[in-house]
């Protein structure tokens, strides 16, 4: 019973640790754009997904579940778990390559205009969240992440 005070930390407080407000901050902020996302028949993965195939497609039509994949920062089962998710409620399409080894993820009517109301209530929602912070911080919260990424 009292291995627990053999455990130590770096930290006097949870507060001190950055992984800690990372995961808090990171919780706080996606329960926010979950609740946007629920009316529009999205979780927030899927969003994710959804708008990656949109932003590579843009310019480029043939774009691959793996780079999807790699750019929303997911494993290649749960990209396609998503998009399998997406393809039912036919928010994309996936066509075949001519090997039959790569898929090519791309917007459907219903997920252009599913992603057109998204996209842009997301955004507030994330202005929304981060306007706490001034034009500086902002700006250094970007670099930081940036960084980070």
């Amino acid at each position: 019973m009292n291995d627990i005070k053999k455990i130590s930390s770096l930290h006097s407080t949870p507060e001190e640790s950055s992984g800690f407000l990372l995961w808090r901050v990171s919780t706080k902020w996606r329960s926010s754009i979950e609740d946007i996302l629920k009316p529009l028949n999205l979780t927030h993965p899927q969003f994710v997904v959804l708008a990656t195939v949109w932003w590579l497609t843009k310019s480029s039509a043939n774009v691959s579940q793996a780079e999807i994949g790699r750019h929303a920062g997911l494993d290649p089962n749960t990209t396609s778990q998503i998009l399998r998710g997406l393809e039912t409620k036919a928010f994309v399409a996936r066509k075949r390559s001519a090997d039959d080894r790569s898929k090519y993820p791309t917007l459907t009517i219903p997920g252009a205009e599913c992603l057109a109301r998204a996209l842009p209530a997301v955004e507030l929602a994330d202005a929304q969240f981060f306007s706490v912070l001034n034009h500086d911080e902002s700006t250094m919260l970007m670099k930081i992440l940036q960084k980070l990424i």
